[in-house]
């Protein structure tokens, strides 16, 4: 009988996205299988995370959020949350309970201190933090010198490191080639069993984007790199040639000729924002902006959780229909207008690009199933669990021909991979909306059964679990006195960078 152990994870922010579902999913994953699990972290807001960490399934301890703020004037961000982890990690050494492993994800600056927990540690890299960070001007180069070495020689200082896919692997030994150790390549997985369950359609917010056109689905954080603008350009490029063509797309306007919303396609744009992030906020409304220009017709449904600064972050009005549609749509009773309007009949009738943020767990239920096809935009993305979670759920998917995809997506069977460009994307949406029912259904089945092979909680969990009981047979890779002095580096080089940029700056 396998012996039953005490991990606690570490990770910096226990949102909603991809990095935190896999956090959430190993966790539950080792819980399943007995073992005793907490979850610690420097921010856990209850209106923006997932279920499981809110409804008492998971143990989640917060820490390290009370002296130093997340960046100082929007920025400092990487020495703000290095300093945080600090705290994060005193507090799990602090709290006098013994584990077995720590399960450190992310961000390996914590892992010398955490050496005090006298705990095996696994370390989880999604990618290298240096190779996604901004280095384009001298004095970011030099405000970044002492984290980038930091990141590698912290991640050294973990007993096993593990990666999500083969492409990261390799980037890993390219980006750090100081560390002889290869890492283990450990995919994320789904909870399938959440996907089975379909959508509450009594959910009133539902109604919002419940339409008669085909949906064509983008999710992801609203971030630059996620390069959602690609798949505006795509759909504005595929209704473009649609038109030309003579084929039956409406594409929404204010003038649109009533009646022929069914032939119709509807790009949405779901993912994580966060209104006290400024790059969401700020890229949403770029995103909503180039749309504009492109001359399709916006909206933006506001969070069902938001506060009144909060909303006002979101953008302003466009010229059709209000970009702000409150997630409950009044409905006139019959008493009250005998003809209904085109919007009662479809709330997206004239609605081409739809941009949805924060969404709840039950919309992300009902556009999977909804939706005809998923585009995945980001280029050299280490893995991707959004094809993952389209493929599962039967919804052919269009990615970027780099990174993690090209290891889950199989181009032609489940989905098309294509180069990075409007026309590539544009065309394989095209292909996907006008292929038979029989040869959807088949790209369908084929994409649910490769995941439910491949990437199910159980199988995930095993892998797992013998990682870890392998790892504990080793000695720790080094003495708490090294986590000492690798702390006060940290701490010397935080502020001797902090102080160094403002002068030069």
């Amino acid at each position: 009988m396998t012996r039953k152990l005490s991990i606690a994870f570490v990770h910096p922010d226990l949102g909603i996205g991809g990095a935190e579902r896999l956090v959430v999913d190993a966790a539950i994953s080792l819980k399943n299988r007995g073992h005793r699990v907490v979850i610690y972290t420097m921010h856990h807001d209850l209106s923006h995370c997932f279920e499981e960490t809110r409804d008492g399934t998971l143990e989640v301890r917060v820490g390290g959020n009370w002296l130093v703020p997340p960046s100082i004037n929007g920025r400092f961000t990487i020495l703000c949350t290095v300093l945080r982890s600090l705290m994060l990690a005193r507090k799990l050494t602090n709290d006098n309970e013994q584990y077995d492993i720590v399960f450190v994800d992310q961000l390996s600056a914590p892992i010398p201190l955490l050496k005090y927990a006298r705990a095996h540690i696994l370390f989880y890299c999604h990618f290298p933090d240096y190779l996604s960070a901004s280095h384009d001007s001298f004095t970011k180069k030099l405000y970044r010198v002492p984290f980038d070495l930091l990141e590698e020689f912290t991640t050294g200082e973990a007993d096993e490191i593990l990666v999500n896919s083969r492409f990261t692997q390799e980037t890993f030994r390219n980006a750090f080639p100081h560390l002889s150790r290869i890492p283990k390549v450990l995919m994320p997985a789904l909870n399938l069993l959440k996907y089975d369950t379909p959508a509450d359609m009594d959910d009133p917010s539902l109604r919002a984007f419940q339409t008669n056109k085909k949906i064509v689905l983008s999710i992801n954080r609203f971030e630059r790199k996620k390069d959602i603008g690609l798949a505006i350009d795509a759909f504005e490029l595929f209704l473009s040639k649609s038109k030309a063509e003579g084929k039956q797309v409406t594409q929404a306007s204010s003038n649109a000729t009533p009646g022929n919303s069914s032939d119709g396609c509807c790009l949405i744009v779901a993912g994580g924002w966060d209104p006290k992030v400024l790059e969401n906020t700020e890229y949403l409304k770029e995103l909503d902006t180039h749309a504009r220009r492109l001359g399709l017709c916006t909206r933006v449904i506001s969070p069902q959780t938001i506060s009144p600064e909060a909303r006002r972050l979101l953008p302003g009005d466009v010229v059709s229909a209000p970009t702000i549609l409150d997630t409950l749509i009044e409905y006139k009773d019959d008493s009250e207008a005998s003809v209904p309007s085109k919007e009662q009949e479809d709330p997206l009738a004239l609605v081409d690009v739809l941009f949805l943020p924060s969404f709840t767990e039950n919309q992300r239920a009902y556009l999977l199933s909804a939706a005809k096809c998923v585009v995945y935009t980001p280029t050299n993305e280490h893995l991707g669990i959004v094809p993952l979670e389209a493929m599962y759920t039967r919804t052919p998917v269009v990615a970027v021909n780099s990174g993690g995809p090209r290891e889950t997506v199989q181009n032609g069977k489940t989905g098309y991979l294509c180069e990075p460009v409007k026309e590539e994307f544009a065309m394989a949406i095209a292909k996907i909306l006008s292929m038979s029912d029989s040869k959807r259904q088949a790209m369908a089945n084929t994409g649910h059964e490769t995941i439910k092979e491949k990437f199910s909680l159980d199988t995930f969990g095993e892998k797992l679990e013998n990682i870890i009981l392998n790892t504990m047979e080793h000695p720790t890779s080094s003495s708490t006195v090294l986590g000492v002095l690798l702390t006060l580096f940290i701490i010397f080089t935080a502020g001797t960078t902090i102080l160094v940029t403002i002068w030069w700056s």
